[in-house]
Formats: C-alpha cells, structure tokens, sequence
C-alpha cells in the first residue's frame, strides 16, 4: 500500500504525481486542510501532525496520521482494541510497552499506573515496512511516534475509541528504571497543553464496507480458535 492510495502524496515519488504538487503547495489553514486543486493531499502541507479521518463505525474506525518532521504523538494506550498501523512513507520512531499487569481502570481520585515491559526502545522504522499489529495485552498496546522525517501512518482501529464503552485514549508518561532492565513505570497524565491534531479531507477512493455476512456465517459455526 502506498500513500497515493488513501489520497496522500508522500512526496519523492511516492504518491502518483511526480512531487511537484508536494512542494508547490502549502496549507491555507493549519486547523482544516482540504483539496487545494488536485486529488492527492500534498505531505508538505502537514505543518503539524494531521488526521485524514476515512471511517467510523461501531466495529472499527481507519484514518492516517501525517506528521511533519520532528512531530511527536505522545504516549498512548488502545484498551481492550486492536490496531493495525502502517506506515506508508517516510521514518517514524516508535516507542511502545504492554502492562506487565494490567492496573485497575483509573478513577476519579486515582490515575492509572503501574509497571510496564518495552517492546520497543526508540525503534526507527523506514517505509515501505511490514504492517504492525498490537493486541489488548501485547505488540506494543502503549506507543508514542515521533517524526524523524515527514511520514504518514495509517491506522485501523477494532473496536474504536469510545468513553461511553469503557475504551477512552489516556496518555502516560514513563520512566525507566535502572535497576530492572527493558521495564519502565507508567503513569497517566494529561495531553501538553500545546498539543492539538489538525484534520484533513480524505481524498481517496471511496470505501465500501459491507459487515453483513448473511448465511456465510454458518460457515464458522465450529470454527472456536
């Protein structure tokens, strides 16, 4: 998969234009980019980090995060979710851990915490790569992403975020600790206050999503792996 297949132009080639669309355009306005004469979003217009949104429904939601260079997503979790993520051009830092017991959920005079395994220690991955995939309880369900160069990752989300199902986004800070190597100590904290998510118009094909199985799912009726 490349970029210029959900609508974005990485840039250097990557999208279906030669790139000039990339350099020559730039954003109107840093709170809501949109279709600025072409089909492909230009990478060079994300002066922050920006989420083209493509789907939502109750089963799961699928949108790309673009990130200029330098950008950082702070630490995060995914609770009880799924998440597929591909990077689909530039290099992205990737730093993530799974709860070595997973804390009771947070209250309102108590914030989650607790001890936590990395998986991955400042990993740089360069596109094209593999897709990763992080479960409830491994792969990496806590990540933060910082830029080391313009990138864009596309990310499918099963179930989706939701505060009224139990599943909210909550952020943490971590810190490792010397004397137990490849662990760390999280805590939740609250977002930077100077840290906000532009959106964008998804300009790519139009998605069909089709969740009915009709009788197909007979098929899977002893199927209990």
């Amino acid at each position: 998969m490349r970029a210029a297949d959900v609508g974005i132009d990485g840039g250097d080639g990557d999208g279906d234009g030669d790139g000039e669309s990339a350099s020559s355009s730039s954003s109107s306005s840093d709170d809501e980019l949109g279709p600025k004469g072409g089909r492909l979003l230009p990478a060079r217009a994300f002066t922050r980090i920006t989420y083209v949104h493509i789907h939502q429904c109750a089963e799961f939601s699928m949108g790309v995060f673009c990130f200029p260079a330098g950008a950082t997503l702070p630490l995060h979790d995914h609770p009880e979710m799924v998440v597929l993520s591909k990077l689909l051009y530039g290099s992205v830092r990737v730093r993530s851990y799974d709860w070595v017991t997973a804390p009771p959920p947070c209250s309102a005079t108590t914030r989650k915490s607790g001890l936590a395994r990395v998986v991955a220690a400042d990993e740089v991955r360069r596109a094209p790569c593999k897709t990763s995939v992080l479960f409830p309880r491994s792969g990496g369900n806590m990540h933060a992403f910082t830029a080391v160069t313009p990138c864009a990752i596309l990310d499918v989300l099963t179930p989706p975020y939701s505060e009224e199902l139990g599943r909210p986004s909550t952020y943490f800070n971590d810190t490792p600790i010397p004397s137990l190597s490849g662990f760390a100590f999280l805590e939740e904290t609250e977002l930077p206050e100077d840290f906000s998510v532009a959106g964008a118009s998804y300009l790519g094909p139009e998605l069909t999503v089709n969740m009915d199985y009709g009788d197909d799912d007979e098929d899977y009726d002893d199927y209990d792996e």
